[in-house]
């Protein structure tokens, strides 16, 4: 099982990027990395037995925030994408010039099982230990 991993500034950071830059009716995604959820338990804990019990009633095997339908809509803005509305007065050759959007390719999705960035264990423990530390501040 996979999970995107966002920090609280890197929330903080996309907000401040949607309120600056939005023209209504966008969807931001941000760009970020994944992890698997053994990774994390081996991080905060390398010499415990893991069970692997199997996929509760509903859960999802990984994450997805973009779909390969919203793939006609979708375009690369380097540090996110965006899923630009379909209304009619929404000019999208504007937003593009504007700001330099790439369109996805047809049937392209962001899943975080498919993502090309990933947290390792090492970079979780780092996470982890910045997390406990500055509770402890």
């Amino acid at each position: 099982m996979t999970r995107f991993n966002i920090s609280l500034q890197g929330g903080v950071d996309m907000v401040m990027h949607a309120i600056e830059n939005a023209w209504g009716g966008e969807i931001f995604i941000p760009k970020i990395p994944s992890y698997r959820i053994t990774d994390v338990a081996t991080a905060v804990a390398p010499d415990c037995e893991q069970v692997v019990i199997g996929i509760r009633p509903g859960e999802k095997i990984h994450e997805e925030m973009i779909t390969s339908s919203d793939s006609y809509h979708t375009y690369d803005l380097g540090k996110y994408y965006t899923i630009l509305p379909s209304i009619p007065n929404f000019n999208i050759n504007d937003y593009v010039k504007s700001f330099g959007a790439k369109k996805v390719p047809e049937g392209f999705n962001y899943n975080s099982g498919t993502n090309t960035e990933w947290e390792t264990i090492e970079s979780l423990r780092v996470l982890i230990k910045k997390h406990v530390d500055s509770n402890f501040e």
